[in-house]
Parts: C-alpha cells; sequence; structure tokens
C-alpha cells in the first residue's frame, strides 16, 4: 500500500490546548505523524511518497472562501495586535447573538470556530493545506493507479472542520474535500466511513443536504464526548441528503463485539448505496488506552477492522484523523492497513 506524507505537517506545532481547565500541550502533536510513519516504515507497508501541489480550488469547492480567507490570515492578524499567546477563541456567536462577522482578529477566530481547545498558531494554515494534498494525492493515486487502497498520512486531521468551521484540532476537512474530488472526477457514489472515537461533525455539516455522498460515523454518544452537539442517531440528512447519512452513537465502555456490529451494519449500507469509492477517516482513539476517548477496543482489533473493510471489495482511501495513544498508535494504524491488505 502507498502513504502519503509530508514533513511540512511540523509546521502545525501549537503550544497550547485548553483542556479540564488548563492550558496543556495538544493532544494532537507533530510526533504522532512521525509515530505513524515509523510504524509504515518498519513493517514494510509499501512506499512512501510526498504530496503534489493541488492549489486552492479543491477547497473552495467544498469549504466557504470567507472562511478559508481567514485561516490563511489569521496567525498574521493575530500576530499583529501584539497578542502574546496563540489564537484562542474566547466569544462565539451563540444563542440570540448577531451572526454578523466582525473586523477584529479576537472576534473572526471566535465566528469561526466550533470549540476553544483548538489554538492556531504559526504554520497552521501552512500544514493544512499541505495536509489536503495529502489526501488528494492518495485520492488520484486510488483513481489513476488503480489502487486497492492508499494511505493518506495527513496531518493536522480534519473530520471536525465544517463548511466555515475549525476545531477539534482541524481545519480543512480533508475526507469531504477528497470525496468532492472524486465526485469531480467522475465517480458518481462516494461513501465516507468515519470511524475515528470523536463524530465527524464537520463531514456531516458538509453533505447533510447532498445525496451523493454517503456518511456513516460510528462514535462515542454526544451526551457524553466531544462535540457533544451532533452525532444523534435521529440525524439521517435533510432534504436531497435524508437517508445519506448515519450516525451509531456508543456509550462509555463500549467494546469492540458491539462495535463491531454496527461496523457491519455500516458496510451492508455501503453495499446497499452502490457506493463506487470508500473514504475511511481513520482515527484509532477508539483504543482502550486512549486518553481522551472511552471506547474498549485492542489493537488486533484493528486487524479486524481492515479486514472487514476489504470484503467490501472496494478502492480505499484511508485518510489519518485522530489517535493520541502515542505509545501503540503507529500499531494501531498500521495494523487497520495490514488488516486491509490481508
Amino acid at each position: 500500500m502507498i502513504t502519503v506524507f509530508s514533513d511540512k505537517h511540523r509546521l502545525r506545532n501549537a503550544k497550547t490546548e485548553l483542556y479540564g481547565g488548563q492550558l496543556v500541550a495538544p493532544f494532537e502533536s507533530p510526533s504522532r505523524a512521525d509515530i505513524v510513519l515509523e510504524r509504515v516504515k518498519s513493517e514494510k507497508l509499501g512506499e512512501v511518497i510526498e504530496p503534489q501541489d493541488f492549489g486552492i480550488d479543491p477547497v473552495l469547492a467544498l469549504h466557504d472562501a470567507g472562511f478559508v480567507e481567514f485561516l490563511q490570515n489569521a496567525w498574521d492578524e493575530w500576530s499583529q495586535t501584539g497578542f502574546e499567546g496563540e489564537a484562542i477563541p474566547t466569544c462565539w456567536p451563540a444563542r440570540r447573538m448577531s451572526h454578523r462577522i466582525p473586523e477584529f482578529i479576537e472576534g473572526k477566530v471566535g465566528y469561526y470556530s466550533m470549540s476553544s481547545e483548538t489554538s492556531i498558531s504559526k504554520g497552521t494554515w501552512e500544514a493544512a493545506d499541505v495536509s489536503k494534498d495529502v489526501a488528494l494525492t492518495g485520492a488520484e493515486l486510488l483513481l489513476k493507479r488503480d489502487q486497492k487502497g492508499v494511505f493518506s498520512l495527513c496531518r493536522p486531521p480534519g473530520h471536525h472542520a465544517a463548511l466555515d468551521m475549525f476545531g477539534g484540532y482541524c481545519f480543512l476537512n480533508n475526507a469531504a474535500i477528497s470525496a468532492q474530488w472524486f465526485r469531480d472526477n467522475g465517480i458518481e457514489k462516494v461513501c465516507i466511513l468515519d470511524i475515528d472515537f470523536h463524530h465527524g461533525n464537520g463531514t456531516q455539516d458538509i453533505f447533510y443536504e447532498r445525496e451523493d455522498v454517503l456518511y456513516i460515523s460510528l462514535h462515542g454518544h454526544p451526551r457524553d464526548a466531544f462535540p457533544h452537539f451532533s452525532g444523534y442517531q435521529d440525524e439521517t440528512g435533510h432534504n436531497a441528503g435524508e437517508g445519506a447519512t448515519f450516525n451509531w452513537p456508543m456509550s462509555p465502555g463500549t467494546q469492540f463485539g458491539k462495535w463491531c456490529d454496527c461496523l457491519k451494519e455500516s458496510l451492508e449500507k455501503i453495499e446497499s448505496f452502490e457506493t463506487e469509492i470508500i473514504v475511511v477517516s481513520l482515527g484509532v482513539d477508539t483504543f482502550e488506552k486512549d486518553p481522551i476517548s472511552f471506547f474498549k477496543l485492542k489493537s488486533g482489533d484493528f486487524l479486524s477492522i481492515g479486514k472487514l473493510i476489504a470484503e467490501l471489495e472496494l478502492p480505499t482511501l484511508f485518510v489519518m484523523e485522530g489517535g493520541y495513544n502515542i505509545n501503540e498508535l503507529g500499531v494501531n494504524v498500521v495494523n487497520v492497513l495490514q488488516g486491509f491488505e490481508g
């Protein structure tokens, strides 16, 4: 299996995350991608290649233009104010408040954010821009080189990035951008299968009213888990998209048996949708030792996940999302890919 990777992910190296009422070192750190890459190489998974530059058009095909411009300029605007720390949102257009876009960067950060744990730091835009190129290079390899599967080792991740909001460590939605690229290149029906522990609110937001992209997510129940305000089972799409969104929220302590039952039902829905290509939002924060999650999957379970996805016999793009247990992150990610490869 080919892996797409860029060293430029390290440009995103934030120092602060708001967690449990304290500013801590972010769980989403440069070491994550490096550890996964090390395992890819040690297991001889396959060739590792650099991404191509796809420009900004694939981003603007999905994300709001004002939001993209904000991301491009946010760090410079923040720095010019004289603020000494990283850009952390402190005020949002909450219920019964105005939704007009402020001119001052402090207001802009709040307007375009969904949560306060994710700071914007120097190099954030550059890393996010390359991360989407990592995803799109994988998509092109899958489509034009007739590959069974490709692994896009994206960082920063993307599935929390909505039409016009960042948060949850995500800035551009790599999986969604890839799905749209497939659609724009002749694929009629695409499925995004999100197996990250956290609900991909951003991906759901982008495709919620569309019938051509099936979105399925297995995740911690929003009554207990971030992002809290999306991912309920009755969220099934709207207008033309009704029935093209499926959510499987699960409770604290969920074991692999229950989780796997939901995956098997999801795979049946993918078959019924007559999917041509699958994009897997590959998060392994379902692992029992993950520091910010509450499922109980073990390392061996990730091999089974890969095998089950492979049984669909569909071209599959794996796009890296979450997973924060540094010690076994590489093992768990590569287990999925090796299980898929057989």
